[in-house]
């Protein structure tokens, strides 16, 4: 229904996935979770079924689930406490014929973060080439655009943005990363694949991170973030 409902005004959509959050204590909103057994029988059974029959055609170990899932959505909120090396690679390990998405992320979200930090430019560089040089195709920012404090949020679960707007001046600001999202973007189209890089002793001395894709078109790009 919810995708049917988005079609009627030729909105449609490429990927759904399950919800998650649900299994934490007093989580602050509307939320549903599953157990990893409850995730595969939910895939097989009703969702997997559903789609499959419907208009809307454009867990793993189990081969009926497998049937309907086509990639691995993950967030970043703990990869200070699980390493992207230590959950990622043994993830893609595990299933190599699944892209891996990163389909959530955001600044603010812990609650030794400040929400909104105007012209910050140490935000999302980093994750996005660790992300990539672990078999992650893509990197989707939480939030489009935000207030001043980071909301509006019912919950008040105020965060960064990469468009931030002064409603009261009626402007918008846009936050480095907001280009740093562009960047990768223009220079790593769809379609291109990465490949490796090795670096001189002296350039890992100076606290350089990379990563080089070989585009459509023919050409290699370096990507590289100067700490």
């Amino acid at each position: 229904r919810f995708l049917d409902e988005y079609a009627k005004p030729n909105l449609t959509f490429w990927a759904v996935n399950e919800p998650s959050a649900g299994l934490i204590n007093n989580y602050p909103f509307q939320c549903l979770g599953f157990t990893a057994e409850q995730q595969r029988d939910f895939i097989a059974r009703d969702l997997g079924p559903a789609l499959a029959n419907s208009s809307h055609q454009h867990v793993l170990e189990d081969e009926e689930a497998a049937r309907y899932v086509h990639g691995i959505g993950i967030h970043w909120y703990l990869d200070f406490i699980g390493p992207i090396q230590d959950t990622v690679v043994p993830t893609h390990e595990l299933f190599p014929d699944y892209y891996i998405l990163a389909t959530e992320a955001c600044i603010g979200a812990h609650f030794w973060e400040r929400d909104v930090i105007l012209g910050c430019w140490e935000h999302v560089w980093a994750d996005l080439l660790q992300n990539l040089n672990h078999f992650v195709v893509g990197w989707t920012d939480w939030n489009l655009a935000l207030d001043l404090e980071g909301g509006p949020n019912w919950v008040k679960n105020y965060v960064d943005s990469p468009v931030i707007v002064d409603t009261s001046e009626g402007i918008f600001y846009k936050q480095p990363m907001f280009y740093h999202l562009g960047h990768f973007s223009k220079f790593i189209p769809e379609g291109s694949q990465r490949v490796g890089l090795v670096a001189s002793k002296e350039s890992k001395k100076m606290d350089l991170e990379y990563t080089a894709f070989l585009r459509p078109d023919g050409a290699v790009v370096v990507v590289v973030l100067n700490r």
